[in-house]
């Protein structure tokens, strides 16, 4: 038997169990930062390869959405939207819940969509939600970019409004936006592994969330209505009314609501990570 010793080496990668659940590997994920991207650009592309209309998509749908807002809610319900422009009113709630839905939903299915691919080969498991934050992004990206056209067409319509300094709240809020779609869906995605339940709730939860938000109607509406805390207690209401404040200089704008929905993203992050790192450790058998 040959009893020569193998000499010290030092390896690049040493795969360990995890000491605890809060540890996040957050070095390891910078390290396969390029991989991330390749699954960003493969959710990008994937999503609309075998469409006609491809990307256009994005633009369509918050267009057909908001006429479709302006009709029921506008021109029917008669419902008031704080002074901003209708059709700008609607276009901007729509533009930052459908990145909030996509993040959500996507993020969901993290380990029983990709359940092929965490069994053949390692990387930290953080990479692929992530990836899904940051590709929705470019989503996020077209139709603000759309948002701000039709901001100046009705700019030098006579709808006058200033860019300000709240400007700048505006990439937070998008981070909050993300922040608790992050922590919600890997919660969900965790939770799926053993109900699948939980993909088949998701889908009316994410349906009926627009109306318990803020979306096609302002805070203001609710003032003398008894279920106003209800919706108050949703943390992306008052991140929903501090974008449009941030935007058009009108509707509400409350710090206190603002600290809450924080505080709410990071507790949902928390516990979205925890869950994430109990499950990974034996999903494998159960997804």
């Amino acid at each position: 038997m040959n009893t020569e010793v193998i000499p010290n080496y030092k390896w690049d990668i040493v795969i360990e169990p995890k000491a605890n659940l809060f540890a996040l590997n957050l070095k390891d994920v910078w390290k396969y930062r390029d991989l991330m991207f390749l699954f960003v650009k493969r959710d990008f592309i994937a999503q609309y390869k075998q469409t006609i209309l491809g990307p256009l998509w994005h633009l369509i749908q918050p267009v057909l959405t908001t006429l479709m807002f302006l009709l029921i809610f506008g021109r029917i319900a008669r419902i008031s939207t704080d002074g901003i422009e209708p059709i700008l009113f609607y276009m901007s709630g729509i533009t930052l819940w459908n990145y909030f839905a996509s993040c959500l939903t996507n993020t969901s299915g993290t380990f029983v969509n990709n359940a092929s691919i965490f069994g053949k080969v390692y990387f930290p498991r953080l990479v692929l939600p992530l990836s899904v934050i940051i590709s929705n992004l470019i989503k996020l990206g077209i139709q603000f970019l759309l948002l701000l056209l039709a901001m100046i067409y009705f700019h030098f319509n006579g709808y006058l409004f200033n860019i300000s300094v709240y400007w700048l709240l505006i990439p937070f809020l998008i981070l909050m936006i993300a922040g608790i779609a992050f922590g919600l869906g890997l919660i969900i995605s965790s939770l799926t592994t053993k109900y699948r339940d939980f993909s088949v709730l998701l889908t009316f939860a994410v349906q009926l969330g627009m109306y318990a938000t803020p979306i096609a109607y302002p805070l203001s509406f609710l003032q003398d209505k008894s279920y106003k805390w209800i919706i108050e207690l949703n943390p992306l209401s008052g991140i929903i009314e501090a974008f449009r404040f941030s935007l058009f200089g009108r509707g509400t704008f409350d710090v206190n609501t603002l600290l809450y929905s924080g505080l709410f993203m990071l507790i949902v992050m928390i516990v979205g990570v925890v869950v994430f790192n109990r499950v990974e450790k034996n999903f494998m058998d159960t997804v």
